[in-house]
């Protein structure tokens, strides 16, 4: 009988609530497999079925790291992998992520491979995920390659968050400034240029100017918001286009501060991805693909491209590394340590938990970094504001004398 996906919420014998999803044939077994984990059912429903493509890349990257060291660990206690990924699924909090995970159940199920199960998600597991799990199925290496997964899927979230968390103050305080301006422009202004005009007093360029961008705002409002709407997605379309991101790319390595963080990020995730790829039993030519393309840098990944080339041809790796301008030295001498000694897997993963300690404290240092410059901009805006409003105050006060 088909098996049908059901959707719950339950309390425990601890009063606490809970929600899921689970797989039964019909909504009386849906009860009583509820009833038998010694939960009591408070609603139940039946979860329509949904097809996942571009939504399927909801999953954060928190949820796919969560998700991969649960699998590592049952596969560590040698549960099925089927029952493995359905138990996942009722305990995960992300309904879409949820469904999916049961979706790869019922591929595997099915007598399909785990790899080619996750292969009808690429869009939200990435080409380095699933060709990592395709090797380490096939070199039956798969609870190691599980574990590192998840431990780098964890750091690149931790770093997210850091990077979030910097940008938190700067943001507030230029939404509080623009704020600040909409209204001084919106209101102040106009009933200030009606007073002072009542009074012949002549307004100065900077008031005049100011006047000026507020009635163009006030009337022309419906250009500029189509304006930014069209920059955003003129800005996406260029980062999707290889030509212009590298480009994009090549600018934005030449601001101070954050070239140290984007070549710290990318140093980390290329030889995460290289270390984990050569143990999980991908070969150095395909490792190093994956770890450019990994790596979210079009200047690395074009570097990536002409070592891979190389080391077709026959060179060593300790040798073409020399071709890559993108990885700082220590980096390189590391690598070719690691390849002179065989053992580059373990050798990449120190390297890549130096880029990452760096990366972290760069990160914490960013709002430090950043509120200087919020707060010049802040004060000067506020300075031009100010001139604006009392230099035609004080050419009103010389009249009235």
């Amino acid at each position: 009988m088909n098996q049908q996906t059901f959707q719950y919420r339950a309390i425990n014998e601890s009063g606490v609530l809970s929600k899921g999803v689970l797989q039964a044939t019909d909504r009386n077994d849906a009860y009583h497999q509820i009833v038998a984990s010694g939960m009591k059912p408070v609603k139940l429903a039946l979860r329509r079925s949904m097809t996942f493509g571009r939504k399927g890349s909801k999953a954060s990257v928190k949820d796919l790291a969560r998700f991969t060291y649960q699998f590592s660990v049952l596969m560590e206690a040698r549960i099925p992998i089927a029952d493995g990924l359905r138990s996942i699924a009722e305990q995960e909090q992300n309904q879409r992520f949820a469904m999916i995970l049961i979706e790869i159940a019922k591929e595997i199920e099915a007598g399909n491979t785990v790899t080619d199960a996750l292969s009808k998600h690429r869009k939200l597991f990435g080409d380095v995920y699933i060709e990592t799990i395709r090797a380490a199925e096939v070199s039956g290496n798969m609870i190691k390659v599980l574990a590192r997964l998840a431990e780098m899927l964890d750091q690149r979230y931790e770093t997210l968050k850091n990077i979030r968390g910097a940008m938190i103050y700067p943001m507030c305080v230029v939404g509080v400034m623009c704020l600040a301006v909409t209204f001084l422009m919106a209101v102040v202004l106009p009933r200030l240029s009606d007073m002072y005009g009542s009074r012949g007093v002549e307004l100065p360029m900077i008031t005049q100017l100011l006047m000026g961008f507020a009635h163009f705002v006030r009337s022309y409002w419906y250009l500029l918001i189509a304006g930014g709407i069209g920059a955003v997605f003129g800005v996406r379309k260029a980062c999707n286009n290889p030509k212009s991101r590298a480009t994009i790319d090549i600018w934005l390595h030449k601001i101070p501060g954050l070239r140290d963080i984007l070549v710290g990020l990318a140093v980390s995730r290329f030889t995460h991805v290289l270390g984990l790829s050569l143990q999980s039993g991908i070969g150095l030519i395909e490792a190093l693909e994956l770890s450019g393309r990994s790596s979210g840098r079009p200047l690395l990944e074009s570097d990536s491209r002409k070592m891979r080339d190389q080391v077709k041809n026959g060179g060593r790796l300790s040798e073409v590394l020399l071709a890559c301008d993108y990885l700082p030295g220590f980096a390189k001498r590391m690598v070719a340590s690691g390849e002179e000694a065989a053992e580059l897997p373990r050798m990449c993963r120190i390297v890549a938990k130096h880029y990452d300690r760096e990366v972290e404290h760069l990160t914490k240092n960013l709002s430090t970094m950043i509120e200087p410059i919020a707060v010049v901009g802040l004060a000067a805006v506020v300075l031009i504001i100010a001139l604006a409003v009392f230099l035609p105050m004080w050419s009103m006060g010389a009249l009235l004398k």
